[in-house]
């Protein structure tokens, strides 16, 4: 088996990183950056998003999985102490993949060019200067005009991070959909918007136009960039799957218990 370390590069993760390969390579495993069958990541779940981004074009045979250094996380769900018994499960192959939704992203220039992305937790937009004004199409219909600070889609492993905190509804991500939440829109005698977040399912699509400015600051997960002269985004829940590797049960209900409500992490 192949395997690759990704680190938060802090010294606790860079030392955990050395004693992991170490242990790994004297079971047999080969360390391969190119092309693992296995990516450990180490430190926060923003480390594991640096990894998934970097192996977004192997996805149909890479698995991942996290260990912590922080507080507990929805992706990195195994401590420090505990590194010993997971280099001995992946190395006897102890354990069964999991796969988890994930959303896809193609932004459609005045051009007719396109770039398409692949986020494991969310997309936002938003406009550099002024309010966002756009008009909100599911599946080719007029929804809405909405007017805010912006808007968000996430997929159902990414409704517990930026969604939930625009409200959004937590979503366990054994269901294949997607979540639209707003920003801050502005709801009053002229303007109106639906006011709540949105529950997608896989065979629908969402297509956002710009009224007026056609520049914006679009995220997929921790990446922004601005992206001038927009046509559409179009957000539709993604063919391809993040797979995870699951070595013992931990329910997502007790990963959201554990992180919002109590923890002895």
């Amino acid at each position: 088996m192949k395997f690759f370390i990704q680190s938060r590069n802090d010294d606790l993760s860079n030392e955990l990183m050395d004693r992991a390969k170490t242990y790994l390579s004297d079971f047999g495993l080969e360390w391969n950056e190119e092309s693992p069958d296995i990516v450990l990541s180490i430190g926060l779940d923003g480390t594991l998003l640096h990894a998934f981004h970097r192996y977004r074009e192997q996805l149909a045979t890479v698995a991942f999985v996290g260990i912590h250094t922080g507080h507990l996380g929805f992706y990195a769900d195994w401590k420090p102490a505990e590194i010993e018994k997971l280099v001995i499960s992946i190395a006897k192959k102890e354990f069964e993949v999991i796969q988890y939704p994930l959303l896809e992203a193609t932004i459609h220039y005045r051009n007719d060019d396109q770039t398409k992305y692949l986020a494991l937790n969310e997309s936002t937009i938003k406009s550099p200067d002024v309010t966002l004004v756009m008009d909100v199409e599911l599946n080719g219909t007029h929804f809405e005009r909405f007017r805010g600070d912006g808007l968000c889609m996430s997929t159902p492993s990414g409704s517990t991070a930026y969604n939930k905190a625009l409200g959004g509804a937590v979503i366990h991500p054994s269901l294949d959909a997607m979540q639209l939440t707003e920003m801050a829109s502005i709801n009053n005698r002229v303007f109106r918007t639906v006011g709540a977040p949105l529950v997608l399912p896989a065979h629908h699509t969402c297509v956002l136009k710009p009224v007026k400015a056609p520049d914006f600051m679009v995220t997929v997960d921790h990446v922004q960039l601005l992206h001038k002269d927009v046509k559409s985004i179009e957000y539709r829940v993604a063919k391809e799957k993040v797979r995870f590797a699951r070595f013992r049960p931990f329910p997502f209900w007790t990963r959201v218990h554990d992180s919002f409500i109590d923890s002895d992490v």
